[in-house]
């Protein structure tokens, strides 16, 4: 048995020599290869971390100590070093192990921050409590890296805890140079000059090999003599902050690094840590992938690193190849991504036009309004994001963008259920909070034709801001259109005074499917798909008010939907027109698959058809509801109480 197999937890650490220490990263880092390979996940942050999480625990007392993690997804071994090494074999699948922080699994996982640039945040505001509560024996430290440095949020973090020099905290800053990609921006800049200051790393080599036996020299040597630090590396801004520093130190240095956070802890004040890491570290696939070194991973043979090529085209790649086509043809068409030129799609066209497409890092704020700005100037900005991190610029879309009638067009990947990432990552969001904003219209297409359509309506918008909403994963075959009715997609037509489907997005598949079932049982539905979701379209309203039972099937809240607008716009006119809507519940979704996902918020087949079913046996077709009533409410609030 190695030592991974006889880690009871965090403090059995403790007890292990230099030898066995070097055994256990050696484990863990053969461990996270072996179940990674097999699950999926974010395999390279965490082969990055793995000295850096053991000094940490060794160092510091979880949970009475406070570990803080950002980003989230750089948590695997603290989760094997936390007593969970055995579940990792359903990593990020139902009832498993979720990818991300998570209360609900341990006592050592204090915030789920799968969102970036937050824990500095959440650092402050314990250290604050502690303070209050006379509470000096509680360690606070947070350790953030793989680009979180580069979101706002963390700069407006520092500078409350520097003014707060009596509140204890170690900062340790996990600067692997990346975040999916490549880190870029001032910040980045600064952090690569000390990571490449020749000087200082040549004196640290040379101190670690003749002189570790002497701590005072070893002390030095590890920047922590203020005099000896500024001549080997530049530390002017974090002594403008106030704020202590300790580094660089070799993160995959384990004496190292428990040296420097044992210093840090002794200073009583708040204090910088930086830890130069490499990720992917220890594996030769992921060290030599210049493009995220194997940031996240599908289920891959570990001998190889390859994993099998995703069946289909992905709804992804048809933006990337549509937004590269029009770029060919306008040439003040710009792209913007925070952080994620690859997973957004957008590497392609920053290799075909450099000088047009900008990465912001973790900073979807600052992408918003200088978005809004290049707009201003006459150019038509993309701004490319998972649908939910668009969820912390809201402010932005609204103030800034729409309130100035900017054209700028929002790409929403992930839109929708994602499934496996969890309840952060889920795109569920946007719809109620984008059809808040005046003058933004989007469009939820269904297939890879109505996606490069509805690209290329949205940037000949000249008045707003646009919005593109697709989901994660594969897109199906075209679904087409029967006709086309006051901009309403027909994709069936049913029996006069039979139920009316409207299926947006990705669920016009369902929605058909659906209307199949119902025929086989003696009701001719209606499927439609408005493509552009918002504002409402009055066709759709119209053709609502003409039918006795409407169910709208969306991939997005149930609460603010088009449901919930539709049936709005109906009850204002007086329409007699029962509205049923299947969407997303509101709640924080568990992880599992996508079609796990689905199912537990009834976006099935058969769910759908038995709900409708009970409704027309219930006299909702072919009978006036009463004006304004509509039945979506009940079997909303019904659903609800199903699914708790």
């Amino acid at each position: 048995m190695g030592q991974l197999d006889n880690l009871t937890g965090p403090a059995a650490l403790k007890k292990l020599n230099h030898g066995e220490l070097l055994d256990l990263a050696r484990e863990i880092r053969e461990f996270l290869i072996h179940k990674v390979s097999r699950t999926g996940g974010h395999l390279g942050p965490n082969l990055g971390v793995v000295e850096l999480t053991i000094a940490l625990h060794r160092v510091f007392t979880s949970p009475r100590d406070s570990i803080l993690w950002d980003t989230g997804h750089q948590t695997y071994v603290h989760k094997m070093l936390t007593g969970r090494a055995d579940r990792f074999d359903a990593l990020r699948k139902r009832g498993g192990l979720s990818g991300y922080p998570s209360r609900a699994e341990s006592e050592h996982d204090l915030i789920e921050n799968s969102h970036a640039s937050t824990a500095l945040s959440y650092a402050d505001g314990l250290a604050k409590a502690y303070a209050l509560q006379g509470a000096t024996d509680r360690a606070v430290v947070a350790v953030i890296g793989d680009g979180a440095l580069t979101g706002g949020m963390t700069w407006e973090a520092l500078n409350n805890i520097a003014a707060g020099q009596d509140r204890p905290m170690v900062i340790v800053v996990n600067d692997n140079g990346r975040s999916y990609a490549p880190t870029v921006g001032g910040f980045a800049a600064h952090l690569a000059a000390l990571r490449t200051s020749h000087r200082y790393e040549s004196l640290l080599r040379w101190g670690k090999k003749v002189l570790a036996p002497a701590p005072v020299v070893y002390d030095a040597l590890h920047g922590l003599k203020k005099g000896m630090k500024d001549v080997f590396t530049p530390q002017g801004m974090y002594e403008g902050l106030g704020l202590k520093y300790i580094g660089p130190v070799d993160g995959h240095d384990i004496d190292a690094v428990e040296f420097a956070l044992r210093r840090a802890h002794q200073f009583r004040a708040p204090v910088i840590v930086h830890c130069v890491t490499r990720k992917g570290e220890g594996y030769p696939h992921a060290e030599k992938d210049e493009a995220d070194r194997f940031h996240a991973v599908r289920v891959m043979d570990p001998e190889t690193g390859r994993s099998a090529p995703a069946p289909g085209t992905s709804w992804t790649s048809v933006f990337a190849k549509e937004l590269i086509a029009v770029g060919e043809e306008r040439d003040d068409v710009v792209a913007i991504t925070a952080a994620m030129p690859g997973p957004t799609g957008l590497s392609s066209f920053a290799e075909r036009f450099p000088e047009r497409a900008f990465d912001v890092g973790i900073a979807e704020q600052h992408a918003v309004t200088s978005a809004a700005g290049l707009a201003t100037a006459g150019l038509r900005p993309v701004v490319a994001v998972y649908s939910t991190f668009l969820n912390r610029a809201f402010d932005q879309v609204l103030m800034d963008v729409a309130m100035h009638r900017c054209s700028v067009v929002f790409v929403l990947d992930r839109a929708g259920v994602t499934g496996d990432d969890g309840a952060s990552h889920n795109g569920m969001w946007d719809v109620p909070l984008l059809t808040l904003v005046p003058g933004l219209r989007m469009a939820a297409p269904r297939d890879a034709a109505t996606l490069r359509g509805a690209l290329r309506e949205a940037v000949e918008v000249t008045d707003g801001p646009t919005v593109i909403r697709f989901p994660k994963g594969q897109v199906g075959p075209d679904i087409h259109a029967l006709a086309v009715s006051g901009g309403l997609d027909i994709l069936r037509q049913g029996a006069p005074g039979g139920p009316l489907l409207i299926a947006t997005g990705s669920m016009a598949g369902l929605g058909l499917a659906v209307a199949g079932r119902l025929s086989e049982l003696g009701t001719e539905a209606t499927v439609v798909d408005p493509t552009w979701i918002a504002p409402l379209n009055p066709a759709l309203t119209a053709l609502a008010a003409r039918h006795s039972l409407v169910a709208t099937v969306e991939d997005n809240l149930r609460t603010g939907g088009l449901g919930a607008v539709l049936n709005q716009a109906l009850q204002d006119i007086g329409a007699a027109t029962a509205v049923c809507s299947f969407g997303i519940p509101r709640r924080f979704l568990e992880h599992g698959s996508r079609g796990e996902v689905l199912a537990d918020c009834g976006l099935t087949e058969e769910h759908i058809v038995r709900t409708l079913t009970e409704r027309i046996a219930d006299g909702a077709v072919g009978h006036q509801a009463g004006p304004g009533h509509g039945h979506g409410h009940e079997h909303t609030e019904a659903l609800d109480k199903e699914q708790s």
